[in-house]
């Protein structure tokens, strides 16, 4: 199974800390983000891996190279323009080929069971994706996910306005695709955000009938979209030796 990290945004969020930088590189303890995804991957046993670069693709290509030097293969994938994650993920569509494959945004961070948690779950029940997920009190930062109780994904909504979603349940940003996932994002029109959304997506596999199952998963979880969030996990990893 090979891993696609999107990892192309500058995060605007970030403010001075992505100003010459993407946000992927951001240190976070001793590692960046994106080592700290990497390596927790390759630990979980995948080696080969596809990275969507775009927002400064240099600096990610060039300290990374091809992965040798980490214990892993990887490969490039360059976003000209960042308009969404749903484009981001097509464009790797040759590069997976017809197998399944995990993927994670380049801004999660997490506890390392829930790695091989997402790939062992998916193989152990199969469908045409695994869609993990996160209980947070209010998921109007991320895209709030409706289960229903055999653990089948019933709705997904991208960015609910604050205070509305019934569902507590949050996605977490962690992915195993079947290679169908392609036939939806090849058909993405652009959100009224002006991008091209993974959500909508997963939505319309949902809507087709799609096998979408949701994994939950356990211990430490964090989107690091903020200065406070990097500040916030950067103390969790000194507090636990600098493992999560």
């Amino acid at each position: 199974m090979k891993a696609v990290i999107l990892a192309a945004g500058r995060g605007t969020r970030m403010r001075h800390l992505t100003r010459n930088q993407p946000k992927p590189m951001i240190d976070v303890g001793k590692q960046s983000i994106l080592e700290s995804i990497l390596t927790s991957i390759r630990d979980a046993g995948i080696s080969h891996f596809i990275v969507v670069t775009g927002y400064f693709a240099n600096l990610i290509e060039d300290h990374f190279g091809d992965g040798a030097r980490f214990g892993m293969n990887i490969r490039y994938v360059r976003q000209a323009v960042q308009d969404g994650t749903g484009s981001a993920l097509h464009l790797v569509k040759d590069a997976v080929g017809d197998e399944d494959f995990f993927m994670s945004f380049g801004d999660i961070m997490t506890s390392l069971e829930n790695y091989p948690r997402m790939i062992h779950g998916f193989q152990e029940s199969p469908g045409d994706m695994a869609l993990s997920v996160k209980w947070v009190d209010d998921p109007s930062r991320g895209a709030a996910v409706y289960v229903d109780d055999s653990g089948r994904v019933t709705q997904i909504i991208e960015k609910p306005e604050p205070g509305t979603s019934t569902s507590h349940w949050n996605n977490a940003g962690l992915f195993v695709f079947t290679p169908v996932i392609f036939d939806y994002t090849a058909r993405l029109t652009k959100s009224p955000r002006g991008e091209y959304e993974l959500t909508e997506a997963i939505g319309r596999m949902v809507d087709d009938g799609r096998m979408v199952r949701a994994i939950e998963l356990s211990g430490v979880w964090g989107d690091m979209g903020t200065p406070e969030d990097v500040e916030w996990m950067a103390k969790l990893l000194a507090d636990r030796g600098g493992r999560l």
